[in-house]
């Protein structure tokens, strides 16, 4: 079985971050929207179970998926939805039937090509609604304040596909070509009328990115509503990550080291 139920193997750190980025008033997800995963070790993550809500997360509320098997999904273009449902089916267990999130083809694309701890994926209402602008694919080409250099960096921006097969399928060759074209993996993914996906090494991270790409939508959504965004430039930001004090600062902030 590819997937499994191990309550287990779930960290207090994933249930932790799970619960926070679940929280009604950060306004990041709603109901049974979003999900996280930490990679457990080569082979395999603990990812959110599908129906579960982030905001009252408990160990049982997640899986354990094969990274192998899940990729092998993207990778060979005669699979289907229900190759996938099946794979990611980890049996009943306690009355209720445990299947890892629809999603899980994200998180398993990041833990396979761009390997991290924590990954949180969410939908927050201010990210959303530029991704679902005209401007969603060069809303956050530049940036608008230092801060959201140093701890988000330089953000991945991927056109929308339908949640399972069809996004896994685009997210992974998106990743794979920023990772092959520009270096550093990174550390905000923004999804096409969707959400975002925030990937690091620790769970404070992923949040702190998380918050970070909503203060930087509600910014640039406020700047276009008078009249046009004008960002740093980047030559500006440049500068930021040739001072040794910010390498740090992003380091610690973005969870990289």
């Amino acid at each position: 079985m590819s997937t499994r139920w191990q309550p287990e193997l779930i960290s207090p750190e994933l249930v932790g971050l799970s619960q926070s980025l679940g929280d009604p008033a950060k306004d990041l997800v709603i109901l049974a929207e979003g999900n996280t995963s930490e990679r457990l070790n080569e082979t395999h993550i603990a990812v959110k179970a599908s129906g579960s809500f982030l905001s009252d997360a408990t160990a049982e509320d997640f899986v354990v998926a094969d990274i192998e098997a899940l990729m092998a999904v993207i990778d060979d273009p005669s699979s289907t939805q229900a190759d996938l449902s099946a794979i990611l089916d980890a049996g009943e267990h306690n009355g209720n039937q445990r299947r890892g999130s629809i999603e899980a083809l994200v998180h398993a694309a990041v833990h396979a090509i761009a390997p991290a701890k924590y990954v949180g994926h969410t939908h927050p209402t201010p990210v959303v609604s530029l991704l679902a602008s005209v401007h969603a694919a060069t809303a956050f080409d530049e940036w608008v304040y230092s801060d959201e250099a140093v701890v988000i960096g330089k953000p991945l921006y991927v056109p929308y596909a339908e949640p399972g097969i069809a996004l896994g399928r685009v997210f992974a060759e998106r990743l794979r070509t920023a990772i092959a074209t520009g270096g550093e993996a990174p550390s905000l993914i923004l999804l096409g009328n969707h959400g975002i996906v925030a990937r690091a090494n620790s769970a404070q991270a992923v949040e702190a990115i998380t918050l970070m790409a909503v203060k930087g939508a509600r910014i640039r959504l406020d700047a276009l509503s008078i009249g046009g965004v004008a960002g740093l430039g980047a030559d500006t930001v440049g500068h930021y990550f040739e001072r040794a004090d910010m390498a740090e600062r992003r380091r610690t902030l973005a969870g990289l080291s």
